[in-house]
């Protein structure tokens, strides 16, 4: 439990009980926990407290879920964790699509939600060990800084998500390697059993191509293997 003394999650749910039993169980596990009932107060405490992982429902008055993350995106880079009642892929796919790094449907397993929220931060408070061995990657117009996280293209830096960060990095790391997609899953989202684990590593493959290429649609750099993976191209 000492691990996750001083990690803050800000819960949002318009449904008092969803939060409160939420609250209650990761309280237990030594986190504090901040809520909201809306997109807008989520927005509003994210801008006040220092908050490490918001765990977010999709339909909600005021401001939905889905256009909270947009907003938030637009300037910080938390784990963001969408539940929903929606279990259609395409809901899932637009959560990922707009920023979230996790999509749980309702009811959820509360191990299992415990376990992909200890993943999230396991990986944002670890980013700093990823520098260690090769401290930066020029690929063509693209250039990556293990040490500090950033990628520039062209020379200009570009924001990413942690999710995207993870990913690129694995990449980057071994240009020329083709990674299936359930390997960057199981390395990048530290889970290896998902169904849903290919078409979420579609969608942030496609998100990342959106940031780097001159074309998504004919990538230059960021290239798929049918039937086998992905890969950044070695030059």
């Amino acid at each position: 439990m000492a691990e996750e003394m001083g990690q803050n999650i800000l819960v949002v749910d318009d449904d008092v009980d969803i939060v409160d039993t939420i609250r209650i169980q990761l309280e237990k596990e030594g986190y504090k926990v901040f809520v909201a009932y809306d997109g807008q107060q989520a927005i509003e405490m994210l801008n006040k407290e220092a908050i490490h992982l918001m765990l977010i429902d999709v339909m909600m008055p005021r401001m939905d879920g889905f256009s909270a993350i947009l907003k938030i995106r637009e300037g910080k880079n938390l784990p963001i964790i969408v539940m929903s009642a929606k279990t259609e892929d395409s809901d899932k796919i637009l959560g990922l699509s707009i920023g979230a790094d996790d999509y749980v449907t309702k009811p959820f397993n509360s191990k299992e939600l415990l376990a992909r929220i200890k993943s999230q931060l396991r990986r944002y408070f670890s980013l700093g060990d990823a520098s260690a061995g090769v401290q930066s990657v020029q690929i063509g117009r693209l250039s990556y800084d293990f040490a500090r996280h950033e990628l520039c293209v062209d020379g200009e830096p570009v924001k990413l998500t942690q999710t995207e960060m993870r990913i690129l990095e694995l990449l980057m790391r071994s240009p020329g390697r083709i990674f299936s997609a359930e390997e960057i899953y199981a390395r990048v989202w530290d889970d290896p059993i998902s169904f849903s684990g290919e078409s979420t590593v579609m969608v942030h493959i496609r998100r990342i191509r959106e940031k780097i290429e001159i074309n998504p649609k004919e990538p230059e750099y960021l290239k798929v293997v049918w039937g086998v993976g992905y890969k950044i191209e070695k030059r």
